[in-house]
């Protein structure tokens, strides 16, 4: 790899972190020793290049650092290709025709000799085989509360075929091969419950936002999930 291709690569690695990278985490991504990560860095820093850390604690990218944009590598883009595919073939309507709009604008931008990896990917997504069963809410509902904080008014339907009405406040919306799940706080089981979308009767956007500043639910989700995980991890 070229110095100034590593150097642009731990910028990305940089920016893409919200935590401290240590050197030694830089050192095995980009295959390098760690002296060279600290000779990279004290370089960065003497471009100006607001890096705020040090050796044994980690480096961190100020969040107000613009860098111009770069042409993507073809590993990039066909993680790109690949998502989009996914998405595609998985998501609702509206999500997979921006899948493939992002895959559109991508191909009109790059340059010719990068257009092969576009066109004839080395990946490709699993096509799927079983289909979802019927849904009576419409996804890009359910995303646009999760982007505004808003809560919902569910009428649900349980795996025993129960009808309850649940007011959630929504976390994610989760796509797999064959299901959507959304995945909010309900307040009626005072706790962070998984709802299948087929299940879901009927859905709708409250005016009522659930007042937590911007990013706290999905930080208590997070740390709720990892604790599941972890007692997951125990039991077995």
């Amino acid at each position: 790899m070229r110095r100034a291709d590593r150097l642009f690569q731990i910028i990305q690695i940089l920016r893409r972190s919200s935590r401290p990278v240590t050197a030694a985490a830089l050192a095995d991504e980009l295959e390098i020793s760690k002296r060279t990560v600290y000779r990279d860095i004290a370089d960065l820093m003497g471009q100006r290049v607001p890096i705020e850390g040090e050796a044994g604690f980690g480096y961190l990218l100020s969040p107000g650092y613009e860098m111009p944009p770069l042409m993507l590598t073809p590993e990039e883009i066909e993680a790109v290709v690949l998502g989009a595919q996914w998405v595609a073939g998985r998501a609702d309507k509206a999500l997979a025709n921006a899948a493939r709009d992002v895959v559109a604008k991508i191909t009109a931008i790059v340059p010719a000799h990068l257009r092969p990896f576009i066109l004839e990917p080395s990946v490709g997504a699993k096509p799927v085989i079983q289909e979802t069963e019927g849904e009576n809410i419409d996804p890009s509902m359910l995303r646009a509360a999760v982007r505004e904080g808003r809560k919902l008014q569910l009428r649900y339907r349980t795996e025993m075929g129960e009808e309850t009405a649940r007011t959630v406040w929504p976390v994610v919306l989760g796509y797999s091969d064959t299901s959507r799940i959304l995945v909010a706080w309900c307040e009626l089981r005072q706790g962070f419950r998984h709802f299948r979308t087929e299940r879901i009767i009927e859905a709708d956007m409250l005016d009522e936002n659930y007042g937590l500043r911007p990013g706290e639910l999905r930080r208590r989700w997070s740390v709720w999930r990892e604790a599941e995980l972890q007692q997951l991890g125990r039991a077995r």
